[in-house]
């Protein structure tokens, strides 16, 4: 348990970022998953309009520090692919 006072403001702080970071993490995850249900229903449309939406909240998660750059470029990466490739499949 903190005994100081600013150990004890320190731990409302990590607090209250924690509970925002959390709520971050949750929307990433809920567009994220909301593009992965398109994609295995096979809805081109629906895919394409959930990775639109979803692209900036994981670069916004990564300017935030609630993800790393690169773990948020490369999810963007391969939902992209995933998403032409089934775009591509079904114009075909």
């Amino acid at each position: 348990m903190a005994n100081t006072t600013s150990a004890k403001k320190a731990t409302r702080k990590i607090a209250r970022r924690t509970a925002v970071n959390k709520a971050r993490r949750s929307r990433v995850r809920t567009y994220v998953r909301q593009v992965e249900e398109a994609l295995a229903a096979g809805d081109a449309a629906k895919a394409k309009e959930a990775f639109i939406a979803a692209e900036p909240e994981l670069a916004r998660a990564a300017s935030k520090g609630v993800l790393h750059a690169n773990t948020a470029s490369r999810k963007v990466s391969r939902l992209a692919a995933r998403v032409k490739a089934l775009s591509a499949s079904a114009n075909a």
